[in-house]
């Protein structure tokens, strides 16, 4: 039976996690948001992507977000990135 309950592991699981924010945000900003990095994109908006270790820390993000006065543009969780793999010698 599927009641809309998340388990708590599922739930309190680091995520990577993309905010897309309407303008450019100063890198400068980048310590304020925990560290994400900030990514200015061609189409006039800045990317925060990174791991975010909880539900709780993002709606906290989400609130400095809101406490600047910065549109919202869209919030994702994506895949994180394959970790590199070394080439072998031939």
């Amino acid at each position: 039976m599927n009641d809309g309950h998340v388990p708590t592991s599922s739930r309190d699981e680091v995520g990577q996690y993309e905010i897309r924010l309407a303008g450019h945000l100063d890198q400068r900003w980048a310590e304020w948001f925990d560290g994400l990095t900030l990514t200015h994109q061609s189409d006039g908006t800045t990317v925060l992507q990174g791991p975010v270790v909880d539900q709780a820390a993002l709606h906290g993000l989400l609130q400095k977000v809101r406490d600047l006065g910065l549109p919202l543009v869209s919030v994702a969780q994506v895949a994180p990135d394959p970790p590199a793999v070394p080439t072998q010698p031939r």
